[in-house]
């Protein structure tokens, strides 16, 4: 699921980028030939890579249906977290201790957030996608969404084709081309790839100790800060400023304390600065969001799935159920669409009209909730809609 839901913020690419991709399957297959061999691969390794890489619709459909992140984040957590989740998720933190003891030492990520990942991504390891990987990066690479981030990835996996660590023919993973346990792109591979277990190789779809350890590497050259936490479940006061919430406003631990802010799950750290997350409004769960939390949306950029993916980690190191409080009614399917159409007329920039809650909807409706003197916390509601 790593980065399923890349935002299109780069729709305005420059206009050479947008010339790369597009147009004839076979004459953009010989362009990225060419590059490669400009790059320096051989000519016979190019054409090779490329002999069997077929377009494949089923990716663009993928691609395109991901309604899975429209669901409000009690309802997508209660989906992807349970108890024999959890219980698999300890089991494998005790039988991998080890290797987790190592990837705390090196790379200072918590054994929690790499389970977590792991569980999400691909039930820690019982299925990593079936999608032929070369033609998904190239498919992507062609399609004009996002090719500033898939043409890059084809040419990392023709290097790792020439080291011999990639067959274009039957490696399979994600449909967006993530490859193992948890789901790593080409050049993250080729960045971060660990032998985790000493056999010399770096075999992330059928080897624990690699994929985890190269998980870890990469969180740390995402900025993972060591020792330090990531969210904490908090209980805030009825009578709290709404617009001071949201990751634009930063205030240290002391300072949210002071406001009224306290911990459900032992003592806040101190000296951290840090933010406080609304994901279905004031009426609904409230975390304490600390820099690394900022790292998970370099891993994905879905709001709800990031939420998710942290409150698990912490779940999985003994925090609480957390209080799903009684949040308002929220906006569902067309009803999202229509509001981002509003927003969108108002001059707001939604990150496009998809009915998902995103970073850059969340924006909008926190700017129209305070213009319309409603409670700032960037959940949309019916009452919202109506007034728009």
């Amino acid at each position: 699921m790593r980065r399923l839901l890349l935002s299109l913020m780069f729709a305005g690419l420059a206009h050479s980028a947008a010339a790369e991709c597009g147009g004839s399957f076979t004459n953009f297959i010989g362009g990225l030939k060419s590059e490669a061999v400009a790059k320096g691969i051989p000519q016979t390794t190019a054409d090779a890579f490329f002999a069997s890489v077929r377009q494949d619709p089923a990716v663009l459909q993928a691609d395109r249906k991901q309604g899975v992140f429209q669901l409000p984040f009690v309802e997508f957590s209660r989906r992807l977290i349970s108890n024999d989740r959890i219980n698999r998720g300890r089991a494998n933190g005790e039988r991998y201790d080890s290797i987790f003891d190592r990837i705390e030492r090196d790379y200072g990520v918590d054994r929690g957030v790499l389970l977590a990942f792991w569980a999400f991504e691909t039930d820690y390891g019982s299925f990593q996608g079936d999608f032929n990987t070369a033609n998904a990066l190239v498919t992507l690479a062609h399609d004009c969404r996002r090719p500033e981030l898939f043409r890059p990835q084809v040419f990392a996996a023709i290097e790792l084709f020439a080291r011999g660590q990639f067959d274009p023919r039957s490696t399979t993973g994600a449909w967006a081309g993530e490859i193992g346990m948890v789901q790593m792109l080409p050049r993250d591979i080729l960045e971060n790839g660990v032998d985790g277990d000493g056999d010399g190789k770096v075999s992330l779809k059928t080897s624990a100790p690699d994929a985890l350890m190269s998980g870890g590497k990469m969180l740390q050259d995402l900025g993972w800060r060591a020792g330090e936490p990531w969210l904490a479940e908090v209980t805030m006061p009825a009578t709290f400023d709404w617009s001071l919430t949201g990751l634009e406003t930063i205030k240290s631990t002391e300072d949210w304390q002071a406001l009224g802010v306290t911990p459900r799950n032992g003592p806040l750290h101190a000296g951290l600065e840090a933010a406080i997350l609304l994901p279905q409004g004031h009426r609904g769960p409230a975390f304490l969001a600390y820099p690394n939390f900022r790292v998970y949306f370099d891993w994905n950029q879905s709001f709800t799935y990031v939420m998710t993916a942290a409150y698990f980690a912490t779940r999985l190191q003994g925090a609480q159920v957390f209080d799903a409080g009684n949040p308002d009614q929220g906006l569902e399917g067309g009803d999202m669409k229509n509001l981002q159409t509003r927003l969108q007329a108002r001059g707001h920039d939604v990150g496009g009209i998809d009915g998902i809650l995103g970073a850059a909807t969340r924006a909008a409706v926190r700017v129209e909730q305070a213009r319309l003197g409603m409670a700032v916390d960037g959940w949309p509601t019916p009452a919202l809609l109506s007034k728009l």
